[in-house]
């Protein structure tokens, strides 16, 4: 079986959900779980910084919006929509990324745990539990710090949802009216967004350096 072959093999698998199997054959090719969370836990922290990027750049769409004549509106309109659209697409990537994450960490350390047992010094039994004991804390901080973060998405694509869907009824002065009250909301939203987002990509990078130091 050649490469290309596998590689397609493996995609099959996961989207029928055959993490175990996945997981189990990438090991016999020398890519071990605790590899594939690193690499895992690096795209969840990209897609957080592609979504905290889009996030900026649709605000700034959206005041971009309350300062145009309405001559205009249906040209910002479009554009505003478009970055509602895109907004959307970085939030279930980040979802996405983190559901990754969890799946191949519940393997990992479903995995580890069982073998502890299979010790015969207990030594080394202790040691090793030592060091799953503060992987799996400094895990648990990780998905605590990324789901605070993701949670924070939804209710900003929410009103972004209300506000271009009224823009789309109503294309006059009151429908920018509604968009500038609704501005201010929104950049506090977004702010504590952001920070919530860096805060994350933080955790991520130490998370992945401790991990790669450990290995």
């Amino acid at each position: 079986m050649n490469r290309a072959t596998l590689l397609l093999l493996l995609a099959a698998l996961l989207l029928m959900g055959c993490s175990n199997v996945y997981y189990n054959t990438m090991e016999k090719f020398g890519v071990a779980k605790r590899d594939i969370l690193v690499d895992r836990v690096g795209d969840a922290r990209k897609a957080q910084e592609q979504a905290k990027e889009q996030f900026s750049s649709a605000l700034e769409k959206f005041i971009s919006v309350t300062r145009v004549e309405t001559g205009e509106l249906k040209n910002k309109y479009d554009q505003l929509n478009r970055e509602y659209e895109r907004s959307e697409e970085r939030a279930k990537e980040v979802r996405d990324r983190i559901a990754a994450v969890a799946d191949v960490s519940d393997a990992l350390f479903g995995e580890w745990k069982k073998e502890l047992k299979e010790y015969s010094d207990p030594e080394l039994r202790r040691q090793s539990e030592r060091q799953y004991d503060q992987t799996r804390r400094r895990y648990e901080d990780l998905m605590s710090t990324m789901k605070t973060a993701a949670s924070r998405m939804d209710p900003i694509i929410a009103k972004f949802r209300d506000q271009v869907l009224f823009l789309k009824h109503n294309l006059n002065a009151q429908a920018i009216a509604g968009l500038s009250a609704t501005s201010r909301g929104l950049q506090d939203d977004i702010a504590r967004l952001i920070e919530d987002m860096e805060r994350s990509i933080r955790e991520a990078d130490a998370f992945i350096r401790s991990m790669k130091t450990e290995g």
